[in-house]
């Protein structure tokens, strides 16, 4: 038996303008693919304007053995168009996450406890992982502020040599909210739009924290820029209490890794 579909006599509940939905009766298959292609082959893709959503089937009856008895109710509906938007040029998006970034310290905030077999535990003043060599350290997960901006640009507005330049460099002034020093722009992605005739420019920032006070063993009042890198210096110290000879931050130096620049030139 061929596959029919055929409208129902009680079909057409429609909506002037907004909705609409035309049923059908499906004979002559149990399988449900052939059902939605035979309806979708039937029902019209647009109806009184409004276009046609994903079709749906229902079994009324299903017979395995004879599928020229199975039955099937089939539903199409209808729907305004509502073309996709597209973004204006001078419009913007934003997106972020705070996941952090991975850091090698070797210098702990506090030495919440220590042990020893016999007797009391050396100080190393907060060095992780200290050997009679080298201070080791270990991997953390320190805060990391990765943000990302969607503009969409005239060709009178596009500065790529503001966005190579400008790559790989730090605010010098408050930017986007944030302290000099703190906002790291990591470079910009586009492509041209050909209908706008204009520019899709996606511009990605990390941005960590400028800091004060900061304390590593016994130096103090220490302060760094966000993206300047911190070192301590160790020497062998003697602590007298437990009798042993220990690595001891007795220097820390801030390095500038990352040249500045006004991210203001970025046109954001």
């Amino acid at each position: 038996m061929t596959i029919t579909c055929v409208e129902k006599y009680d079909s057409r509940e429609v909506t002037d303008g907004q909705s609409a939905e035309l049923t059908y009766a499906i004979r002559g298959t149990a399988d449900e693919g052939e059902a939605i292609d035979i309806l979708k082959s039937t029902a019209p893709t647009s109806f009184r304007g409004l276009v046609r959503q994903p079709v749906t089937v229902e079994p009324v009856h299903q017979d395995t053995y004879n599928s020229d008895d199975s039955i099937w109710n089939g539903t199409a509906k209808y729907t305004p168009y509502e073309p996709p938007e597209i973004p204006e040029t001078g419009e913007s998006s934003y997106s972020f996450d705070t996941s952090g970034g991975s850091q090698h310290i070797t210098q702990s905030l506090e030495t919440v406890a220590s042990y020893a077999i016999s007797g009391i535990a050396p100080d190393f003043k907060g060095a992780i992982r200290a050997t009679h060599d080298n201070v080791e350290g270990v991997d953390i997960t320190v805060p990391v502020y990765n943000f990302s901006e969607t503009h969409y640009v005239s060709n009178d507005d596009l500065n790529k040599s503001a966005y190579f330049y400008l790559t790989g460099r730090v605010n010098d002034a408050s930017f986007k909210g944030f302290d000099a020093g703190e906002c790291l722009f990591l470079g910009a992605s586009g492509s041209k739009r050909g209908k706008k005739n204009d520019w899709e420019i996606t511009f990605k920032f990390a941005a960590s924290p400028n800091r004060t006070n900061i304390t590593v063993g016994d130096i103090t009042e220490i302060s760094k820029k966000g993206w300047e890198y911190m070192w301590p210096r160790y020497a062998d110290s003697e602590d007298d209490t437990a009798k042993a000879i220990v690595k001891k931050p007795v220097a820390v130096y801030i390095e500038k890794v990352y040249e500045y620049g006004d991210l203001g030139d970025l046109g954001i």
